[in-house]
């Protein structure tokens, strides 16, 4: 981001996890307060990276050894006579998913708790920061109009 700029940044999507990581904003006079907030989004956005990009990798990791082997099964190749690589019916890869989701619950649900406690904590930071604020500006505006 330019140096001038006020705004948290957003970038492509990872090629791992397909989040959109964030370049936060950093304003010359944080608070501790607004510190402490921008800290547990950027933790937050770094669990979130890594659960995802693991997920995703065990997902394709999975998936590719689930074809080679109905293939297999089946006496074909991962490609076929023209070169194209051979794909399943969408009965067959329902049977994947349904099995990788199955397999997965308990870290889905592991992570979803982590989630919500983590973006709880972010959004009473976030109510900490905005009465912080709105009390800065009305002891600002009572002092400048008293003046």
């Amino acid at each position: 981001p330019p140096a001038h700029s006020r705004n948290d940044w957003i970038g492509p999507p990872d090629k791992h996890s397909n989040l959109r990581p964030i370049i936060f904003y950093v304003p010359p006079e944080e608070s501790p307060l607004e510190r402490r907030l921008r800290e547990a989004r950027q933790e937050s956005q770094a669990c979130d990276q890594r659960f995802w990009a693991r997920h995703n990798r065990a997902f394709r990791q999975e998936k590719e050894e689930f074809i080679y082997s109905r293939l297999k099964a089946k006496g074909l190749e991962m490609r076929d006579e023209t070169g194209q690589k051979a794909t399943l019916n969408a009965e067959e890869m329902a049977d994947f998913y349904k099995d990788f989701l199955s397999k997965n619950f308990r870290k889905h649900m592991q992570y979803n708790r982590d989630w919500y406690k983590r973006n709880f904590t972010i959004t009473f930071l976030m109510g900490q920061v905005a009465l912080a604020r709105t009390l800065r500006w009305l002891r600002w505006k009572k002092k400048n109009v008293g003046n």
